[in-house]
């Protein structure tokens, strides 16, 4: 459940892993991609394919069960391989983002996959950080830019190239006891939250699985294997929108809606692979210009 003990316990592991000191190594002076091995567009479109349209994707998102978003295989394994280097130069992956990859209020300018809204975004004016003041309870729209670090996932999932795979990466907690109500816990820590901006029709129908399932075929993804809820009463469809209402708010200022298409999604804990920082997965297609 979404006690208030345990979001204080998530809190505390990511204040300490903040203030860890960081280790030294021999490749700390390197250019940070190069020394972390991430893959650059030109390797992940020779080497590592898409796997999944944009239609496909939209359908997993919408499915239910968010655990069928994958990354490529061969990709997956590259990363684990970089994963387990991070943790044993920064003692953590927390720590290594927390004082190394995020730059906190501030355009990504260290990733090798560029994004044409940060392009559009660098002359914009960041936030003093010096300004002290009591960190917000949890995620909302109008949430300060000095607790948040929108970046380029340097490790995407099997996205098409024409889609931006986005984190948003935030101090604060998007999951919080104050607005997840307890008659919807258990549903949004097993399936955790999604949406859409910028659609021109409805999003793809669960439905349309069946249709998708074989693209899921060498992660040996079938229906049965799916983790999903049953879908809720009227009144808990509505509380699961409000809890994802302040990521969908956020998604709408960043990605103008007449420019951009997205599909947005914050994995449950079970399929966290930093639990430790809270983060916004946004698959981002900008639209054709007509």
């Amino acid at each position: 459940m979404f006690s208030k003990r345990r979001f204080s316990v998530l809190r505390s592991r990511a204040a300490s892993a903040s203030r860890r000191p960081r280790r030294s190594s021999p490749r700390s002076s390197a250019p940070i991609c190069q020394a972390a091995g991430y893959p650059t567009r030109d390797e992940l479109l020779a080497d590592y394919p898409a796997a999944f349209t944009w239609e496909q994707l939209k359908t997993f998102v919408n499915s239910g069960d968010l655990g069928l978003l994958k990354r490529d295989r061969k990709l997956q394994q590259r990363y684990n391989i970089w994963a387990a280097g991070i943790r044993q130069e920064y003692g953590s992956m927390v720590n290594y983002l927390q004082n190394r990859r995020l730059q906190w209020g501030k355009p990504d300018t260290l990733s090798l996959l560029t994004s044409s809204l940060n392009v559009e975004m660098n002359g914009s004016a960041v936030e003093d950080d010096s300004v002290d003041d009591v960190p917000p309870p949890y995620f909302t729209a109008e949430t300060p830019s000095r607790y948040i670090s929108v970046i380029q996932n340097d490790w995407p999932y099997s996205v098409p190239p024409e889609i931006e795979h986005v984190l948003v990466w935030t101090k604060v907690p998007i999951y919080h006891p104050d607005i997840v109500p307890s008659s919807i816990a258990p549903r949004v820590e097993q399936d955790g939250l999604w949406g859409f901006t910028g659609n021109t029709s409805p999003p793809p129908s669960p439905s349309n699985l069946p249709s998708c399932l074989p693209a899921l075929a060498e992660w040996g993804i079938t229906k049965d294997k799916m983790i999903v809820s049953q879908k809720g009463t009227e009144e808990e469809e509505a509380l699961v929108r409000q809890v994802g209402s302040h990521v969908h708010e956020y998604v709408k200022k960043r990605w103008n809606e007449n420019e951009w298409e997205t599909a947005w999604f914050v994995n449950p804990p079970r399929l966290q692979s930093v639990p430790g920082l809270a983060h916004i997965h946004v698959f981002a297609k900008r639209k054709t210009l007509s």
